[in-house]
C-alpha cells in the first residue's frame, strides 16, 4: 500500500438550487472568503491557479490547480493538482430534495515532505484533519448562500 495516496469523498447538502451551489464552487478565487481551511486563491490564467490550504495541524499545503472540465449543464467543476499534492478534484453538482447534492472527489498522492515522512502514524490525523477541513467547508457554503 503507498501510504502516500489518498482517496477522499465528501457529500455536501446544501438547501439552494444546484445552479447557485454551482455559480459558487466554480469560483475558486473567492473560496477564502467563506472557506476558513482555503486560506488563499491567486488566478494564474483563465485555467489555472494557485491555492494555499491550512487545517488543523501547523502546516500549509500548496498547491497549482488547472482546470480540466467545467460543464455547468452536468454539474462538472474538474481540475488537476500538482505541489504538495498530485492528483485531481472534482465537484460535481445535482437537485437532490430540499436543495443540491455536491459530491466532491478527490485522489492525491501527498508530495510535501514532512506528510510523507510520517505517512503511516499520521494518516489517522491526516485523514481527520482532511474530514474537519470538508465540514467547515460545507458550514461556510450554506452560510455564503444565506442557507446556514
Amino acid at each position: 500500500m503507498d501510504w502516500s495516496r489518498y482517496r477522499f469523498r465528501s457529500v455536501w447538502n446544501v438547501p439552494a438550487p444546484p445552479a447557485d451551489v454551482f455559480a459558487v464552487l466554480e469560483r475558486a478565487e473567492d473560496y477564502p472568503a467563506w472557506w476558513p481551511q482555503v486560506r488563499e486563491v491567486k488566478p494564474v490564467d483563465e485555467r489555472t491557479g494557485t491555492a494555499r490550504f491550512r487545517s488543523l495541524l501547523p502546516y500549509d499545503l500548496f498547491v497549482t490547480g488547472e482546470e480540466r472540465r467545467r460543464d455547468q449543464a452536468a454539474g462538472i467543476l474538474e481540475l488537476a493538482m500538482t505541489g504538495d499534492l498530485d492528483g485531481w478534484a472534482r465537484w460535481t453538482v445535482t437537485a437532490a430534495p430540499g436543495g443540491t447534492r455536491a459530491l466532491y472527489d478527490q485522489e492525491v498522492v501527498v508530495r510535501k515532505p514532512l506528510m510523507r515522512r510520517f505517512a503511516v502514524p499520521g494518516r489517522p490525523v491526516f485523514l481527520l484533519n482532511h474530514a474537519l477541513m470538508m465540514r467547515a467547508g460545507e458550514r461556510g457554503l450554506r452560510a455564503h448562500l444565506g442557507r446556514g
